[in-house]
């Protein structure tokens, strides 16, 4: 093999090599021009939620949402954070209009809406138990997992917001538990378990 053939066959594989990397790269920056607006956003959101970072948090949502109104993922990142900083009134608001919007918009085939309004129902269930309305979240509870109960297994599945120290109910655990205990006389309720309500966490499908 001459040095010219070497040289045609070095650019041949240096040409192969930079083809495959700008198509690589291609392929990233049309998958970021062609996401909705607001998504962007909304995934910055659910990071600085993550970091604990609330004010941040928030911010990116209200962008998500200005970009796109009713964005559902951004509404439910900013319910989220609401919840996360105890603020229940808010998030209650938040979740309770995502809820309508979704029972109004939602398609058939919409899978990753149905999650999202599983886990808007369970959320909202987790804030009205912290608020010892259980007739109420026993109501979101089944609600929720008669949308998608999937959705809302329970931790591991979804992003988990609270950093918790107990063995956690999941949904379907906890409105069993509360509809038994609401069938006996007021006296002989235990509503609240210290231990398990403080392992409850919040629910969010993976993708929005």
């Amino acid at each position: 093999m001459n040095i010219q053939t070497k040289i045609l066959k070095r650019f041949v594989i240096y040409m192969a090599i930079l083809t495959f990397i700008m198509f690589t790269i291609w392929g990233f920056v049309r998958s970021f021009m062609d996401r909705p607006p607001g998504d962007y956003e909304t995934e910055v959101c659910d990071i600085r939620l993550k970091d604990k970072k609330y004010l941040e948090a928030l911010e990116a949502a209200n962008k998500a949402l200005s970009k796109t109104p009713n964005h559902r993922g951004a509404v439910m990142c900013k319910a989220l954070v609401f919840i996360s900083q105890k603020k229940y009134l808010e998030a209650n608001e938040e979740l309770t209009n995502l809820i309508k919007f979704l029972e109004k918009n939602l398609d058939d085939d919409d899978k990753t809406g149905r999650g999202t309004l599983a886990a808007s129902y369970a959320n909202r269930g987790i804030i009205k138990d912290r608020n010892k309305n259980y007739k109420g979240a026993l109501e979101d509870y089944i609600k929720s997992l008669g949308i998608d109960h999937v959705a809302v297994a329970g931790p591991g599945l979804g992003t988990i917001i609270l950093n918790y120290k107990f063995k956690s109910s999941s949904v379907r655990e906890r409105a069993l538990y509360l509809n038994e205990q609401l069938q006996l006389p007021e006296e002989e309720r235990v509503l609240s378990i210290k231990e398990l309500d403080e392992g409850q966490v919040m629910h969010k499908p993976g993708k929005l």
